[in-house]
């Protein structure tokens, strides 16, 4: 069997991605559902890693943390990361458009190639200073950070104290505490 032409493959913009239900991320122009719901597992990391992160950023007036919202990078490419810390004065109030500073993405067996290989390498190229992969079942965490425009693997955490250097905040992120 041939391949299909790529160029026979529809490819969708923001707009037809701004009319559609229920959550999608658009990459390249390609459609990626985002169902069914992330399990209870992976949510209850996610909100101790919102809730860890709020309180170290408390006093930084400038760093927020936000739970899965849009960023539209261009016209054919808005992803949601799981958690996000952004460091802007004003933020769009559709969807971000500027890069955050650290995303954490908690890969599940349907969206772990993704995390790993597409998302890696948008957000290294869009300059997103830290990304995190978190995987549930290992109890660990991926940790990377961008140097000269590539990411570099800091350490595979567990129960590990990594510090977070964003603008003029400094974050000492407890690993131990997301797992609970």
């Amino acid at each position: 069997m041939k391949a299909v032409k790529t160029e026979y493959i529809p490819r969708y913009t923001y707009n037809d991605y701004a009319a559609w239900e229920g959550r999608w991320e658009l990459i390249d122009g390609v459609p990626y559902a985002m169902t069914p719901s992330p399990i209870i597992r992976h949510q209850k990391v996610c909100v101790n890693i919102v809730v860890h992160l709020s309180r170290l950023l408390k006093d930084c007036g400038k760093c927020k943390v936000l739970n899965p919202v849009d960023w539209k990078i261009d016209e054919e490419t808005v992803v949601q990361p799981d958690v996000s810390v952004v460091c802007e004065d004003v933020i769009e109030e559709k969807y971000l458009t500027n890069p955050p500073k650290i995303i954490f993405e908690i890969a599940s067996p349907s969206t772990a190639f993704k995390d790993r290989n597409i998302k890696y390498k948008i957000y290294e190229s869009q300059g997103v200073k830290y990304y995190i992969i978190v995987d549930t079942y290992a109890k660990a965490a991926e940790v990377f950070q961008l140097e000269n425009n590539s990411y570099k693997k800091l350490k595979d955490a567990q129960t590990d104290v990594i510090t977070f250097d964003i603008d003029k905040c400094k974050v000492d992120f407890d690993f131990s505490v997301i797992w609970e």
